[in-house]
């Protein structure tokens, strides 16, 4: 979603850039990679060139970052926008002792029953303003809060109204009304609900965990999902060990999230999905994810923090060779928060990321997880989705924690006004 007044030139030279951020090597393979003293062409939508300043092209526009930072914009690959109502109470709550459990979704679903379609087309492009003047360029969006099938078709509709990544997510709970009828809400959720929804829908989504879906129930929605063109991802191991990541491998889920509790199985199984590099390599396979068939661990860091739950080992998935993910959760119970950036040093403080893991799997990673080819690196023929940061490098992002270093955002190749930025 482009912000109200933004503006776009043929060609815009972007240069005197201190730290420029490609998730392109030399070799053209993906991998974290920056450039000193750069300069970066933008033509229409696109990324044309990018290069040391000194031989960087003329231009019928130029912007002097001023030593300044600039790297992908970044990609959220999992959101839970459509809702209404808050849950700022149970999160008090939690704060003050009180075990979370996944209960909580149902009061959001009561709420999300309950309003208009205004009111939740106001609240999704609240946020996905939000998340835009935070240098979100990209980011996927759920269902999940309805349950039923007029209230997850509308919000699937409704999410398709600011993104192309929509999941379908009917299989996020039992609603209470199935209360001891799990199969019989399955077969709703395979069926007249699946329907309804698909024709909104990339992906199809469940919530593999106690007290919501059992691997069977799940592998049924991912294969009703799969046969009407839908593409899996998996809620998994967010609450305790479980078959979720397991799930999510078997069925070539593009993602399985959270990965909080994992068993050296689930380990090596997400290792053993995950190529290095996308099938071909290089500019052609997209270091943003064209191409890429693996299963990306994403890692909710949010999550953890919104429930004092342990934070999950990203070193330990790193260092067996899984590709991993970071994105925001954003959701109003668990994780209500859309910043990245808070995501980026969560994860170096907490979960044992380098800064340059971080900033890569906030971008790059959730490019692999969204399987896009066109975003998460800035090389010729990315889109032109960049962030120029307050600070001379991309550590800062965790360096400064909390402390608002977007400097300025261009998505498809258009400036985001400051008045929409700041």
């Amino acid at each position: 979603m482009l912000g109200k007044g933004a503006t776009v030139a043929k060609s815009l030279l972007v240069t005197r850039i201190g730290e420029l951020v490609t998730n392109v090597g030399p070799d053209g393979c993906p991998g974290f990679a920056a450039l000193p003293e750069s300069a970066l062409v933008i033509e229409d939508d696109r990324v044309a060139w990018t290069g040391p300043a000194s031989r960087a092209p003329a231009a019928d526009t130029v912007v002097d970052a001023g030593g300044r930072a600039v790297l992908p914009g970044f990609v959220d690959s999992h959101a839970h926008l459509v809702f209404a109502g808050e849950r700022g109470g149970e999160f008090a709550a939690r704060m003050a002792g009180s075990p979370y459990s996944a209960g909580g979704i149902r009061s959001t679903v009561a709420a999300t029953r309950g309003a208009s379609d205004t009111v939740l087309r106001g609240q999704l492009r609240r946020l996905a303003a939000e998340m835009l003047r935070q240098g979100t360029t990209t980011f996927e969006c759920k269902s999940g809060y309805g349950l039923t099938v007029a209230d997850e078709a509308r919000s699937v509709a409704l999410a398709a109204e600011v993104t192309p990544e929509v999941t379908y997510l009917g299989a996020h709970v039992v609603p209470s009304e199935f209360s001891g009828s799990a199969d019989a809400y399955v077969s709703l959720a395979c069926g007249p609900m699946l329907d309804a929804c698909a024709p909104h829908s990339r992906w199809v989504d469940v919530f593999c965990e106690r007290g919501a879906f059992s691997a069977d129930q799940a592998r049924a929605v991912l294969r009703a999902g799969v046969a009407r063109g839908l593409t899996p991802r998996v809620h998994a191991n967010q609450l305790g060990p479980g078959p979720g990541v397991s799930v999510a491998v078997e069925m070539g889920a593009a993602s399985a999230d959270h990965c909080t509790f994992l068993s050296d199985a689930d380990v090596d199984a997400l290792a053993s999905s995950s190529p290095a590099v996308p099938p071909g390599g290089g500019r052609e396979a997209s270091p943003g994810g064209g191409g890429y068939r693996g299963t990306v661990a994403t890692l909710l860091p949010g999550a953890e923090f919104g429930t004092r739950q342990p934070y999950p080992d990203a070193r330990r998935l790193l260092d067996a060779g899984a590709v991993v993910a970071l994105a925001t959760d954003c959701n109003p119970g668990s994780s209500y928060t859309s910043s990245m950036a808070f995501c980026i040093a969560l994860a170096v403080r907490d979960m044992r990321m380098t800064t340059a893991e971080a900033v890569w799997s906030a971008t790059a990673g959730g490019a692999l997880a969204l399987r896009r080819g066109d975003v998460g690196w800035l090389g010729p023929g990315a889109r032109a989705d960049l962030v120029m940061l307050d600070a001379p490098s991309h550590a800062y992002l965790a360096y400064r924690p909390g402390v608002p270093l977007i400097r300025a955002v261009w998505q498809s190749g258009r400036r985001i006004p400051r008045s929409y930025v700041e």
